[in-house]
């Protein structure tokens, strides 16, 4: 008689029921829709407690309209039939690939490899196989807190991460950036937060030394490079056609990247530099080895090949030069760094020389050369052009704060100090300054 007791005999709160294979279902209503959904649960007490309390909460949720069916039931055909977003379970590293493919599409070469290099060095090894739903704070703080490197390089790094991010956030994959109120500079060590490279230029007897040296078409592109501050890229891609005798300028439209010819770095880049005479006298010595090619000004000598790269140039020309000149090793790019601070150093006007170089703004050649502008403080002895001793005429007046001094006041306040110093006096032994005063005395 006391057989098992049948789950028809179980009693369920509102909207909770038992399926014929014994497991549980709720039931409730959503935009005007009656929604049963199965939980795979066996019909047990403590089971139908947690559905009943289940469908409390999303009663609760569709009252203050933050429901979202996706979330309760991400495999329910009623979150696709509301138009609920499905989480994903999409990977980090796929999303990179995914990326990358866009980016050589898009992107100048030089920025592409840039950028794949940086993913497959830094991201995929710790991200590849995580969902970007699961990519958190923390785990970023982490990862770029043990990075040895510099915050320019981090930043870099961190470029297709942050794509794909925003990526997700429009595609309602994930809900917020985990990039947010994440400060690199916060978490990089001092060490190495900072690049090594500095801004190191030669001076006029190093310059005269290198050239005396050079000879021949490497004494023409090093004379042209430390008088017009090209970048190495943008002399290696200089065409006979890109000089304008009558203006006496060269236009810069175009460098020479990874062996690519692309556009300049920025749209300022785009310019007209003046030709000062030693760098038109270096065109007009050049004439002789390349101008009947007429494309390319610059050559490497021993094929009369157009240069490759700056490694080219370093390797077969600079380094040679610079041992045999007995000058200090700097970099080829320190004559774009070494045109600058001569064109400062000799009072040029700083927001020519930012467009002769290429920049939009003065704020990069104030960062990067502010040291090698002439001191006109005062006590470098600058002295004003304008006489400003009379520049607005002041009518003399006593100071609102004191008294006209006049033969009574100055009566007064002589008495008035006679009569403090007496009173002073007057404490006798019982003032100790005064006794130490008469001690010492």
């Amino acid at each position: 008689m006391g057989g098992k007791r049948q789950f028809s005999d179980i009693k369920c709160p509102e909207g909770v029921e038992i399926r014929c294979g014994s497991t549980l279902r709720i039931i409730f209503r959503y935009r005007g829709v009656r929604c049963r959904e199965s939980l795979k649960l066996k019909a047990t007490a403590s089971n139908i407690k947690y559905a009943a309390n289940l469908r409390g909460e999303i009663l609760n949720a569709i009252g203050r309209c933050t429901f979202n069916y996706a979330t309760y039931f991400p495999k329910s055909k009623n979150a696709k039939k509301f138009g609920c977003h499905i989480p994903s379970n999409i990977t980090i590293g796929s999303m990179l690939e995914k990326y990358l493919q866009l980016a050589e599409r898009t992107l100048e070469p030089s920025t592409y490899e840039d950028y794949r290099n940086k993913t497959w060095r830094y991201l995929m090894p710790i991200f590849q196989n995580i969902p970007i739903r699961e990519l958190t704070p923390a785990m970023l703080r982490e990862w770029i807190a043990g990075l040895k490197l510099t915050i320019k390089t981090i930043q870099n790094a961190l470029t297709p991460l942050r794509a794909i991010i925003d990526t997700a956030l429009i595609d309602e994959i994930i809900d917020k950036n985990p990039l947010d109120h994440i400060i690199v500079s916060k978490l990089v060590s001092k060490e190495t937060s900072k690049s090594s490279y500095e801004v190191d230029p030669f001076n006029k007897d190093e310059i005269k030394a290198i050239l005396n040296t050079a000879q021949g078409q490497v004494k023409n592109l090093f004379q042209f490079a430390f008088f017009t501050g090209l970048r190495t890229s943008e002399l290696i891609a200089l065409e006979w056609g890109d000089i304008d005798w009558i203006k006496g300028q060269v236009c810069v439209r175009r460098a020479y990247v990874k062996g690519r010819i692309k556009t300049t770095k920025t749209k300022a880049g785009r310019r007209d530099v003046l030709l000062l005479l030693p760098a038109l006298a270096a065109l007009n010595a050049q004439k002789a080895y390349t101008f009947l090619y007429g494309q390319r000004i610059f050559h490497y000598p021993l094929k009369n090949t157009p240069w490759k790269d700056p490694g080219q140039i370093r390797q077969q020309a600079w380094q040679y030069v610079l041992r045999r000149a007995g000058v200090r090793y700097r970099n080829p790019y320190q004559t774009r760094h070494t045109y600058a601070s001569m064109m400062l150093s000799n009072n040029e006007n700083i927001m020519w020389v930012a467009k002769q170089m290429g920049h939009a703004t003065t704020e990069m050649v104030m960062r990067t050369y502010g040291k090698w502008l002439p001191d006109y403080s005062v006590a470098a002895g600058y002295k004003p052009i304008h006489n400003w001793d009379n520049h607005i005429q002041l009518q003399e007046t006593n100071s609102p704060n004191l008294a006209p001094q006049t033969s009574e006041t100055n009566f007064f306040n002589k008495n008035l100090s006679i009569n403090q110093e007496i009173n002073w006096r007057s404490l006798g032994d019982s003032n100790p300054c005064y006794r130490r005063e008469r001690a010492v005395s």
